[in-house]
């Protein structure tokens, strides 16, 4: 692998998917050669899995079905994205990966972490991002910015509070035990202030000056 992984990781509503897209364009205005994929998704395949895991109403889905379907969609992204970019040299940000299913299904839901670890390994190899930001706030933020939001359901949108405290719980561990991968990022912030503190720990990562 000769390019740089980076991936971003959070509850939901702290606008992980806005400050990947603006690092995304950042780094592109400086002239980076940079792909921005996410999770479920990034091909034609992660794309309909991404339908059926999130906006399919009527389609009842166990954690441990949740798992396999992720998991699926991740493996295909790697296989046909992730690491032919890698592979010549690009810079990959991923809006989510792995991190997300041990918070979600394994924290929230309760599926068994150590299955959902050896189903990563099975789906992605040895694959693992440099850096994973983490954007994080407590609970209460997370409700109100899901409450403030308009759109098309979303199955992660509607469940019990007390999930989104065993995720955010869950994404904490996982920071607590891998501290040189993961940057957390306080999220009850300003985007702006949000982008510049994740910038400045990419610029050191590619040793230009902060």
């Amino acid at each position: 692998m000769t390019g740089i992984f980076l991936s971003f990781e959070g509850g939901e509503g702290l606008g992980k998917s806005l400050q990947a897209s603006k690092l995304a364009e950042d780094l592109r205005a400086r002239g980076r050669d940079v792909l921005l994929t996410r999770e479920p998704g990034g091909t034609p395949a992660g794309e309909r899995i991404r339908d059926v895991l999130l906006h399919v109403r009527d389609v009842a889905l166990s954690p441990e079905a949740q798992a396999l379907l992720y998991s699926a969609a991740r493996a295909q992204l790697v296989r046909d994205v992730i690491r032919p970019a890698l592979a010549v040299g690009h810079l990959v940000i991923a809006d989510r990966f792995f991190d997300s299913l041990l918070a979600y299904q394994g924290y929230g839901h309760g599926a068994d972490l150590e299955g959902l670890r050896a189903m990563t390994r099975f789906a992605v190899g040895d694959l693992m991002p440099q850096r994973t930001f983490l954007i994080d706030a407590p609970v209460d933020v997370v409700l109100a910015r899901l409450a403030a939001r308009q759109g098309q359901w979303d199955r992660f949108h509607d469940v019990d509070p007390a999930f989104y405290e065993r995720v955010r719980e869950g994404y904490l561990r996982l920071a607590a035990a891998e501290p040189r991968r993961f940057v957390i990022v306080n999220g009850d912030r300003s985007e702006d202030q949000i982008a510049a503190d994740i910038r400045r720990q990419v610029e050191q990562l590619l040793g230009a000056p902060a």
